[in-house]
């Protein structure tokens, strides 16, 4: 019996890594995520539709993060299913789903932490924000993009974050002295994404010009 679970074990591990970290781009799974997706994001922007009805019509692309951010990923694996990608659209895509969702997990983390009870919402918001984070890193590593792409995601991220802080659209916080970590979670987290898109770009770059020389030797 032990050797039969541990062969069952074994074959779902390696089921699983060949899904998730070498071809996530299996439709079934795609649709899956798309679901998923859609259904979070019509959540969240019931979750955030206190503060969007009082939040001017022009700032509501950059206020309710998490939503926004799955919706975009949704259409980004939709142009994935009928094989129409676009760069830079679906780097964006990936790039907010990996920020907001980690965001909110170090959120709600430190609301916990504060003494807060561990209601059913919040651990379901804090699940799903995980969720989040793991889909944008299981797909961001298969997804090319330019340099122009890199300097433009950043800049997008960048942004936000001063829509956010620097004119105070950012979302409502489970508490108000969360506001400094709020502040440096969001803005770690824009430059550490940009620092990660360089190095794979320089990386990608030195192959390129490695299998070139190959080539031409």
């Amino acid at each position: 019996m032990v050797r039969g679970h541990s062969f069952q074990l074994g074959s779902f591990l390696a089921w699983a890594k060949g899904l998730l970290w070498d071809n996530p781009h299996q439709s079934w799974f795609l649709v899956i995520l798309v679901i998923i997706n859609a259904l979070g994001s019509l959540y969240g922007y019931y979750w955030y539709r206190d503060q969007l009805s009082s939040t001017p019509l022009i700032w509501w692309p950059f206020t309710p993060d998490s939503p926004l951010s799955t919706t975009l990923f949704a259409l980004a694996l939709t142009l994935a299913i009928w094989r129409k990608e676009n760069n830079l659209f679906r780097l964006i895509a990936a790039t907010a789903v990996i920020k907001y969702g980690l965001w909110a997990v170090v959120l709600i983390s430190d609301y916990w932490l504060g003494g807060a009870r561990i209601e059913l919402v919040e651990a379901g918001l804090w699940l799903s924000h995980l969720g989040m984070f793991v889909e944008g890193i299981i797909f961001i590593r298969h997804w090319a993009f330019s340099y122009i792409d890199l300097v433009v995601v950043s800049c997008w991220l960048l942004l936000n974050d001063f829509i956010d802080y620097a004119l105070g659209w950012h979302p409502y916080l489970f508490r108000a002295d969360q506001y400094n970590l709020a502040l440096l979670t969001a803005v770690s987290l824009s430059l550490l994404l940009t620092a990660y898109l360089v190095l794979v770009a320089k990386y990608s770059s030195r192959q390129e010009k490695s299998l070139s020389r190959r080539i031409y030797t």
